[in-house]
């Protein structure tokens, strides 16, 4: 059974955060919170962590994860960002975008695009999710929690917590928004939007 964690939207309680980001060090999956929707979210090198995520979500192995970043001097650890695009990014973050980039050698190759060996990116401007990440003190392997099949993504932590019971080891519940990010990928430094959804997506039109 997962474990439930009803945080403080606004005043996280430490004790709490802490306890979510042990499990995740301990190679647990957890569903959290964000300012889009809820996410599915794992430890870098949590090997079978990203397997549940891929089995709960059935995405192939084309899907892009995104490393929710705590700011932009973690997030550029993990990516390659040219001058113009940094611009671009720096503008709109923290924010509801996630950000498709050519990855550096800190991300694990199973989080990769097999073949455009990219990776998405973001800041979310949530404070729960800011917790975590801080507390872990590296980068979440995330993804959307949107079930197959459905179009709509889950909002409701005691929703999930009935349906994916015995799938993760902790709901962390606190207000989240109800759309996933704006994706915008910048693989070859020219912005496409490839979704619309939280993120105002003019500015990368």
């Amino acid at each position: 059974m997962a474990r439930y964690f009803d945080v403080h939207p606004e005043n996280p309680q430490r004790r709490a955060v802490g306890q979510v980001v042990e499990l995740v060090r301990e190679g647990g999956l957890i569903a959290y919170p964000t300012d889009s929707c809820f996410a599915l979210g794992c430890q870098l090198g949590n090997r079978d962590g990203i397997e549940r995520i891929r089995a709960i979500r059935k995405l192939d192995d084309k899907h892009h994860f995104t490393l929710v970043c705590q700011d932009f001097a973690q997030l550029g650890q993990f990516v390659h960002i040219s001058n113009a695009v940094f611009r671009s990014i720096k503008a709109a973050t923290p924010g509801s975008y996630t950000f498709i980039l050519p990855a550096t050698k800190e991300v694990p190759r199973r989080l990769l695009h097999p073949k455009k060996k990219t990776v998405g990116v973001r800041i979310p401007d949530h404070v729960v999710a800011q917790a975590l990440v801080e507390e872990l003190g590296e980068p979440l392997v995330s993804s959307t929690l949107l079930m197959p099949d459905e179009e709509e993504p889950m909002t409701q932590g005691w929703e999930i917590k009935e349906l994916l019971d015995h799938q993760v080891d902790a709901v962390v519940d606190g207000d989240c928004g109800t759309e996933p990010t704006t994706v915008i990928d910048f693989s070859d430094d020219v912005p496409e939007v490839v979704r619309v959804g939280a993120g105002d997506p003019k500015p990368f039109q």
